[in-house]
């Protein structure tokens, strides 16, 4: 089981006198549970997001975040690990080192990018994640080396083209990628595609979910998917989240406005954000007050308890 742990985590926009935005967020998501952020516009519900994911937009003045492995979560390394070795700081990492270790942030508003399709797109991805993975947990001779290596982030990019290299090749890659597909009941069609390019917002969500899927990261942070979806594509959406964790396992933190999403999946903790903080926790009933009866009764009982 892995472990997402933000302890008393304060941030700000990262330029001079910038604004505070986190005032000690304190969150724990483990393998196979779904926790849904809820909270009002502005309350810091995308800027954790993006802190945990390690975006330059940002800058932690306080606190940790700290992501605990176990020994099924790097099965796929061909190194001896110590269990000293299975806890890292996300804050030390760099954003594509904290993804190789089983970090995933699904967008908002996805980027559409012509002329790379899906499919070289995605395995690309697949074998950078594969190659950045034995890197970290790799003893390097060279200290030097390793730096420079560090600095240049993936050796191989997820733009570059469709090489029959890495260590998932082609034909690897096609099989996971069509078991991926089935398990979210994904049109293959899909595959043909370039990257987002004419997808409706529906289709760039479930994108969003496949890739998360192929990836199978430790913990998945979806900020928003179910924003500007009708109610075919929100249950598509939903069924593909709640396959993340019960068929692979995956920790979720659900980011959303609105429980409508939550009517499809049941998320296990309930959080509501405000002013930068976790103001109350609780289960699924939570969302379901918070739609009745909005924020406000959250935030009279923060500031009574205070």
């Amino acid at each position: 089981m892995a472990t997402l742990e933000i302890s008393n985590l304060h941030a700000a926009v990262a330029e001079e006198d910038g604004e505070t935005i986190l005032r000690g967020v304190d969150l724990e998501v483990n393998s196979g549970e779904i926790h849904a952020l809820m909270g009002p516009n502005g309350s810091g519900k995308s800027t954790t997001a993006k802190i945990i994911a390690g975006h330059p937009a940002y800058e932690v003045t306080d606190g940790e975040i700290l992501l605990h492995l176990d020994d099924e979560d790097v099965e796929d390394i061909d190194v001896d690990i110590d269990d000293e070795d299975l806890s890292w700081n996300l804050l030390e990492l760099e954003p594509n080192e904290r993804a190789a270790l089983g970090i995933f942030l699904g967008f908002q508003y996805p980027a559409e990018i012509e002329g790379v399709t899906m499919t070289s797109f995605l395995r690309q991805a697949l074998n950078a994640k594969a190659e950045e993975r034995e890197e970290l947990f790799e003893e390097d001779e060279d200290e030097a080396e390793a730096d420079d290596e560090d600095d240049e982030g993936y050796e191989t990019s997820p733009m570059e083209g469709p090489e029959d290299d890495g260590e998932v090749s082609v034909a690897e890659f096609q099989q996971i990628l069509s078991e991926k597909m089935d398990l979210l009941d994904m049109d293959e069609e899909f595959m043909h595609r370039y990257l987002n390019a004419g997808f409706s917002g529906g289709e760039k969500k479930q994108n969003e979910v496949l890739q998360a899927a192929l990836l199978e990261p430790a913990v998945a942070v979806l900020d928003e998917i179910d924003s500007g979806l009708d109610i075919d594509r929100l249950q598509d959406v939903a069924k593909g989240i709640n396959a993340l964790r019960d068929e692979q396992g995956t920790g979720v933190l659900q980011i959303t406005h609105y429980q409508r999403i939550l009517d499809y999946v049941e998320p296990d903790h309930v959080h509501v954000m405000l002013d930068g903080e976790i103001a109350k926790s609780g289960g699924a009933e939570l969302a379901e007050k918070l739609e009745d009866k909005g924020y406000e009764w959250v935030r009279e009982e923060a500031f009574e308890a205070a």
